[in-house]
């Protein structure tokens, strides 16, 4: 049976999770519930019209940034498409970017509620965006939270092709430089599996983050 979470200081067991990883449900988008969930191995995920929904599903989706390789026509597509990188200085346009529903679907997970939680923790240095522009104009990104040495990515958009991915090759570039060494996908899909995501069970999940979590993490800038 699935646990009404009210009390900010602990998730219920993860092995409670269902067969889909839904863990808990309720409680509220604190910095201090998120910190704690994302540190515990779980994310909040739910659409408009539901209560907040804390998710840790088996098995996790996870990239192992020293052992990504981006593909040489990945490689060939930036430098073609004059692709500019940076880091930190669009967030609130990389959200609201990931926030609009794709394909024929009507609504996003990424509820105004979700936004402000997220700006929330932008603000105070713990999410962080990468970006990509073309001429000037925000053409793709992603956006995620950084602690010790672990970056939990939430979503990426794409306006032109191959300018996602490109955020994340050139962003695991910068997570290499800095020690970072989990990325944590959270949920499989046939286009994270083609950008060298792969799944493992949650109990070593849970063991390699415990590890990561205790480095100091980036000690730099993220902004440019």
């Amino acid at each position: 049976m699935i646990q009404s979470y009210r009390s900010v200081e602990d998730f219920p067991p993860l092995e409670a999770a269902t067969k889909e990883g839904l863990l808990a449900i309720g409680g509220d988008l604190s910095e201090e519930r998120l910190i704690k969930a994302y540190q515990s191995g779980v994310f909040p995920w739910y659409g408009p019209d539901e209560p907040i929904l804390w998710w840790s599903p088996d098995p996790r989706c996870v990239i192992f940034p020293e052992k990504f390789n981006p593909s040489r026509s990945l490689l060939k597509s930036i430098r073609k498409r004059q692709f500019r990188f940076t880091l930190d200085t669009a967030f609130n346009q990389v959200i609201s970017e990931c926030s609009v529903p794709r394909g024929d679907k009507n609504g996003t997970w990424i509820t105004s509620s979700m936004k402000r939680a997220y700006l929330g923790l932008h603000q105070t240095g713990i999410a962080h965006s990468a970006e990509i522009w073309q001429q000037d104009q925000l053409v793709g990104g992603l956006y995620g939270l950084a602690l010790g040495g672990v970056f939990f990515g939430e979503s990426m958009f794409s306006r032109v092709t191959d300018s996602s991915k490109a955020a994340l090759a050139l962003l695991i570039g910068k997570l290499v430089q800095w020690d970072f060494r989990l990325i944590d996908c959270q949920v499989s899909s046939d286009h994270l599996l083609s950008l060298g995501a792969e799944e493992i069970p949650r109990t070593e999940f849970i063991n390699l983050l415990q590890s990561a979590l205790a480095l100091p993490g980036n000690l730099k800038s993220w902004s440019p």
